[in-house]
């Protein structure tokens, strides 16, 4: 069995999420999911969405096979239970795809990493493309 990990904060489920998780999903047989922790989202603004409110909106969605929150100490940690086969990173996050397949090397991790390609989604397929439109609609 083929275990495909995919990670994200899934601020505002959108389109772009789940041609992410989809493309993830037809990498393997399995797919599990990370979800930031509020505490670890540094690269962009704090969620409006708790942690435990996206977690439970992530398991929902039928691609999922099973989806856990991250670590607050050490990104790697979880990996160590999962063991996955591949990690997919969507086209938009921001791994080095060459440093992260360093760090897993470093860890004893063998994981193909897969960066999803860019896909025609349009500016509603994005968390801050749909909190754009809202502000120039209502604000």
């Amino acid at each position: 069995m083929i275990k495909v990990l995919a990670t994200g904060t899934f601020e505002i489920l959108h389109p772009g999420h789940l041609t992410y998780l989809k493309k993830a999903k037809e990498l393997g047989d399995e797919l599990i999911v990370i979800v930031a922790r509020d505490s670890n989202i540094k690269h962009k603004r704090k969620p409006i969405i708790p942690e435990k409110q996206r977690l439970e909106m992530v398991k929902a969605l039928k691609m999922v096979d099973k989806a856990v929150l991250g670590s607050e100490m050490d990104i790697f940690a979880p990996l160590k239970d999962i063991k996955p086969d591949i990690i997919a990173l969507g086209h938009d996050q921001h791994f080095d795809a060459d440093a992260l397949v360093r760090q897993l090397r470093l860890r004893g991790m063998m994981a193909e990493v897969v960066r999803i390609g860019e896909f025609n989604s349009g500016k509603l397929c994005s968390s801050g493309g749909i909190m754009e439109e809202v502000r120039r609609k209502f604000l």
